[in-house]
């Protein structure tokens, strides 16, 4: 339960007023360049999942989240040893779960920021995201991690 506090919290926190700053300081749709054709805070509306997708469907996503909120309290709650590894992912995974639900239910849609331009094809302009979809996504890498690591430690 520690972990809720420490670290899913103050990340959630931290997603929040990233955003309200967003919302205070940058207009819809301009760019304040931070590094030059790399790095650039924007002021974007989601109103799908990842890099856009299924757009308007902001009711069906708030279900899901909602349902994955569920499931993802009841494994941290439901102990099953002290696994570092799946409580941290849990707990990112719960911290942007929480930050991308507060959106939808206050605004009808995800606010995005972090733009990147990674100069490869196809990404060029990499999709804007946030700090709760940077959250799910670290917890992803770190579910893939840890179930390569049990795999190794079990054969």
């Amino acid at each position: 339960m520690r972990l809720i506090l420490f670290l899913s919290l103050p990340l959630y926190a931290l997603d929040q007023w990233s955003k309200q700053l967003v919302l205070r300081l940058i207009n819809p749709y301009e760019a304040r360049i931070v590094v030059p054709d790399f790095f650039s805070l924007v002021n974007v509306t989601n109103t799908g999942a990842a890099f856009g997708s299924f757009k308007g469907n902001n009711t069906f996503f708030i279900v899901i989240s909602i349902v994955a909120l569920v499931v993802v309290t009841v494994f941290l709650v439901r102990r099953r040893g002290t696994d570092a590894w799946r409580n941290l992912s849990l707990a990112l995974l719960l911290a942007g779960i929480l930050g991308n639900l507060t959106d939808r239910l206050l605004y009808g849609h995800v606010i995005d920021f972090l733009l990147f331009n990674l100069h490869v094809r196809y990404a060029d302009p990499w999709p804007a995201f946030n700090v709760a979809d940077s959250c799910i996504s670290i917890a992803v890498v770190l579910f893939i991690i840890h179930s390569f690591r049990k795999q190794k430690s079990a054969a």
